[in-house]
């Protein structure tokens, strides 16, 4: 059972911050972990940076671009993930697309990951249909791999992807990108009725979700809320980023 596992064993309110990794300064990251952790963060969820991102919105392909620019790469990310377990035993889960992670070697990267200290791996651009050999790989490694539903996935195929998933699913709210508007209506409850009714394990929201309003909702019907373009706009305006998230956090408690 690795770190993901352990949290979600029991029931209870759970929020997860999502930051870029190097934004928005390369100093930055392993200090944003920390102080969210401090200020109340269950897990966080750390996104690699991506030219052509499939679910981002504009405020995390910014943060993007700017990481980027910032000379961010996977080898980066994975000696911050190492520096944070020198500190900190928060479960983390990196967010980041599948070209890179072929570029760098599958097995090569889920093994360095595990070696890092990851706990979860969110790869929004790859089917559960050819997604075989990366499943395989996190469960020889312990590691997480974190599949998504979403609101027009039919029950039999929610029920399946949370079997092959195993440990955790990420619910996305609504049909769109990151920070939009949210989903949280009648149609929301009948969706993450129908989650609850077919997933074998535990399951987070993402996707619109703002305010501690938003994350009591979301606790209400799954084990978690995902919060990640509302933080990344409170970043980019930041003069302390560190106290930035410190702050924003508080207020989601």
């Amino acid at each position: 059972m690795n770190r993901i596992q352990s949290i979600f064993k029991n029931r209870s309110k759970k929020i997860i911050p999502f930051i870029t990794a190097g934004f928005p300064s390369i100093s930055d990251t392993i200090n944003l972990v920390l102080a969210a952790e401090k200020s109340g963060a269950d897990m966080v969820e750390v996104g690699m940076p991506f030219s052509d991102p499939l679910a981002d919105g504009p405020i995390i392909q910014n943060s993007s671009n700017v990481a980027i620019s910032n000379g961010v790469t996977i080898n980066w990310i994975l000696d911050v993930v190492n520096k944070v377990r020198d500190r900190s035993d928060v479960p983390i889960a990196l967010m980041g697309y599948i070209n890179p992670i072929l570029k760098y070697g599958l097995e090569k990267f889920i093994k360095d990951s595990y070696n890092s200290g990851v706990d979860g791996l969110i790869i929004p651009d790859l089917p559960p249909e050819e997604a075989g050999e990366y499943l395989q790989l996190s469960r020889r490694y312990n590691i997480c791999a974190i599949l998504l539903v979403s609101p027009n996935t039919p029950p039999e195929r929610i029920k399946k992807i949370s079997i092959l998933s195993g440990g955790l699913i990420y619910c996305v709210s609504v049909l769109g990108i990151t920070g939009g508007k949210s989903g949280f209506s009648k149609s929301f409850n009948t969706y993450m009725a129908r989650v609850n009714e077919n997933s074998v394990c535990p399951h987070v929201v993402g996707f619109g979700i703002k305010d501690r309003f938003d994350v009591i909702e979301v606790n209400k019907l799954s084990h978690g809320a995902v919060i990640g373009s509302a933080i990344i706009d409170e970043l980019s305006n930041a003069k302390d980023p560190v106290l930035s998230i410190k702050n924003f956090m508080e207020k989601l408690i």
